[in-house]
């Protein structure tokens, strides 16, 4: 049976450092290379050309502060495994939620039901090779070494902070969440690579009021940093004032003009914009399928010259980070366009085996429960040379947008729509007025092609975005310098 203590203390013993990893995983959960062995052989017992394992160990922990009273506070443990057999273009994959060598045969055995009439049965299962991969994410202490008490004391700093920023202030919720996630890949070609996987996010919200008009501002942190990341000094204050400061713009906000508007999108977290309209339709099950609107354009124009774009894994402590992906192939960076040329596309297993291509580190799941897919990890757009206040001058009449709550994007022809959270009327070189209430709409391939100024504030997000995509959620990063798209649409809600 497992044993719930056992994480945390494990966790504390080898501080993430993976060359201990897939030792845990055999000591804390008799998940020895003969069970690895066993299960593999049955996943692989009816044919099948490829098969691998993904286990998941985690903790998680969240407390929330919602007007001045701790509304709840939790702690989950998560424990199974996920076994994926493929045949051919099928593939057959299935889950147990327990770590007991039965349940884990019998999900191998439901996995490989797709290749019962094709394939050749394996006579001998694979000798694992271990991998021990670089470390993007080192941490020397959890949050299992700061007390309950400690984090609420944390969480009534920030909204003390925003409470006392102005009296319009009349509710502020704070809260923060906790995941160490310890994970064990095994494939048929005998790759073995094991991790542990911290992560933090904190959260301030806020809401003001004024003479009936409501509105509300949010603030917030996070990545792979753990305990490091709630003990900084004044950052509870900080995310509490900034979520106070954004709530009482929007009071002061106007309504958007709509129209065609030259639209300045300010460093970090815009990138959210470039994460949709252009970083999904670059994942390569989409053009794989033909249903992209990058489908087949490796090695064409599809951006301005001034847009180069990678996708990362390999940030230190950023949200997206991860030292090797939920296939087991080792995180890397990756360009995706080069000053405006279509370089190449994000993968996991199988698309690289349709293009003939090595994996690029992009086959990620939400949990044991699900099959991998090529997903982002941190999409980023390089810096350019041009000083943030050249690209304001340059504008007479725009609109700058400084963050968002989100967008969505239509694959097939590139078409997004996004809905900015803090922006402003820029007019004659200077931002005016604060907007509220409207969205921008455009398309990627046609967006990337107005960049006409890029500048040379890069930054990346502060670690608080999640991505989902077929019913699934991961934790990715963006980053940004201040962009200029010389004409884009901005339309009211």
């Amino acid at each position: 049976m497992l044993d719930p203590s056992q994480p945390a203390a494990a966790a504390q013993q080898h501080q993430t450092t993976p060359d201990l990893a897939d030792r845990w995983f055999e000591q804390q959960l008799g998940i020895t290379p003969e069970v690895l062995r066993q299960v593999m052989a049955e996943a692989l017992a009816r044919g099948g050309t490829y098969a691998d394992l993904y286990f998941e160990y985690s903790t998680r922990q969240s407390v929330v502060l919602e007007e001045g009273i701790v509304k709840s506070s939790s702690v989950a443990l998560i424990a199974g495994m996920g076994v994926r057999v493929l045949q051919g273009d099928q593939t057959g994959y299935a889950y147990s939620e327990t770590l007991e060598l039965p349940a884990m045969l019998q999900a191998a055995r439901s996995a490989s039901a797709i290749a019962r009439h094709g394939g050749v049965p394996a006579h001998e299962a694979a000798q694992f090779s271990r991998l021990v991969p670089p470390n993007y994410y080192p941490i020397t202490q959890t949050t299992n070494d700061v007390s309950l008490s400690e984090k609420i004391r944390l969480l009534q700093a920030a909204e003390q902070a925003a409470l006392e920023t102005d009296d319009r202030v009349i509710r502020v919720t704070v809260a923060t969440v906790e995941s160490l996630t310890h994970n064990l890949v095994a494939t048929s070609t005998g790759r073995l690579v094991a991790d542990t996987r911290p992560m933090v996010r904190f959260n301030v919200h806020c809401v003001a009021e004024e003479e009936g008009n409501l509105q509300s501002g949010s603030s917030g942190t996070g990545g792979r940093r753990m305990a490091q990341t709630l003990l900084d000094p004044g950052l509870p204050q900080r995310l509490g004032r900034e979520a106070a400061q954004d709530a009482l713009l929007l009071l002061q906000a106007v309504q958007a003009p709509s129209g065609s508007f030259p639209v300045i999108l300010g460093p970090a977290q815009s990138g959210i914009l470039l994460h949709e309209a252009i970083g999904h339709p670059l994942e390569a099950d989409f053009n794989r399928k033909g249903s992209s609107a990058y489908s087949g354009r490796i090695g064409e124009k599809v951006a301005s010259d001034l847009c180069t774009i990678f996708d990362s894994g390999v940030i230190e402590h950023d949200r997206g980070a991860i030292n090797f992906d939920d296939e087991g192939a080792l995180s890397r960076e990756n360009l995706l366009i080069e000053k405006g040329i279509l370089r190449q596309y994000m993968h996991d297993y199988i698309s690289a085996q349709h293009y003939e291509l090595e994996p690029s580190g992009n086959g990620r799941r939400e949990s044991y429960a699900h099959p991998p897919l090529p997903r982002m990890t941190t999409t980023y757009l390089a810096p350019g040379s041009s000083e943030p206040e050249e690209i304001f001058a340059s504008v007479r009449k725009g609109v700058y947008c400084e963050s968002f709550s989100g967008g969505q994007v239509d694959i097939s022809n590139g078409d997004f729509v996004f809905v900015p959270t803090v922006a402003w009327l820029v007019e004659d070189g200077r931002k005016t007025v604060p907007l509220k209430n409207f969205t921008l709409i455009g398309n990627g391939p046609d967006a990337l092609s107005k960049v006409t100024l890029v500048g040379n504030d890069f930054a990346f997000s502060d670690g608080i975005w999640t991505c989902g995509k077929d019913g699934q959620s991961v934790p990715v990063g963006v980053g940004l310098p201040t962009i200029l798209i010389s004409e884009m649409t901005v339309g009211g809600m």
